[in-house]
């Protein structure tokens, strides 16, 4: 049965006995996600996920911050170390800092070998005013600079950073219109896991383009909830606010 088959018949099933078989199915045939950093981000993406129905592995400097949230979160959460979950996982969510995850590319070079990299991260830090800076030039973007530092064979998406924390956990699994989360790639033979993880996340995946779109996604980019777009979309919204530009929402 193929996902597609599976997902169809648990949407027609869903007081079948046979639709906890089918699910196990679907669950077994998506890519291991690893979370790594327990802030704010990686705790909502790693709850959006559980929510999802998505088993997550997830892991923190302070393991007992990842044994935590298994706890409160169930079996669906397996905490590990840091690098037992960069070994065992295939899509990797860097929810720590811009400058954090360039030093886990390097220390991890190896294991990182041809895995599906997320980075949500926004290159900024507090700037005097009570506000924040970016910390990279006016015209770079996180993205860009992170895709030069990549392993051998990974592969990088821009994505699950669009949105503040309030944003990303109250508008999850919002209905009836789901709320859109944009995110960038240039290697498109992802685009499946990166759509799979959003809609697990709660959300309506679009593909804006390669990692040189990533600066309209991060904070003060007019895609950006903390940026021109000011707010969640839905696509509609979304077509909208973009006029022409050609949205990937299939």
């Amino acid at each position: 049965m193929t996902q597609a088959s599976c997902r169809r018949f648990v949407s027609t099933n869903q007081s079948s006995p046979l639709k906890e078989i089918v699910m196990t199915q679907l669950k077994s045939n998506k890519a291991k996600v690893a979370v790594i950093g327990l802030g704010n981000i990686g705790t909502a993406v790693t709850t959006n996920l559980v929510k999802g129905n998505r088993p997550v592995i997830v892991a923190d400097r302070n393991v007992e911050k990842a044994k935590g949230l298994s706890q409160k979160l169930g079996n669906q959460v397996q905490p590990m170390d840091i690098a037992a979950a960069i070994k065992k996982g295939d899509i990797m969510v860097f929810a720590i800092w811009f400058n954090a995850i360039k030093e886990l590319l390097k220390k991890y070079a190896t294991e990182l070998q041809g895995k599906i990299i997320v980075d949500p991260s926004n290159p900024i830090a507090p700037d005097d005013k009570g506000g924040f800076k970016k910390i990279i030039g006016a015209n770079e973007s996180a993205g860009e600079i992170l895709s030069s530092l990549l392993p051998k064979n990974a592969k990088l998406a821009k994505a699950l950073g669009t949105l503040g924390v309030a944003s990303l956990s109250g508008a999850a699994f919002q209905h009836p219109e789901p709320a859109v989360l944009f995110y960038a790639t240039d290697d498109t033979s992802i685009n499946a896991e990166i759509r799979q993880l959003i809609r697990d996340n709660g959300f309506e995946p679009i593909r804006i383009g390669g990692i040189d779109q990533s600066i309209r996604i991060e904070v003060f980019g007019d895609l950006h909830e903390f940026g021109a777009m000011g707010k969640t979309v839905t696509v509609q919204e979304a077509k909208e606010k973009l006029g022409g530009f050609q949205l990937q929402v299939k």
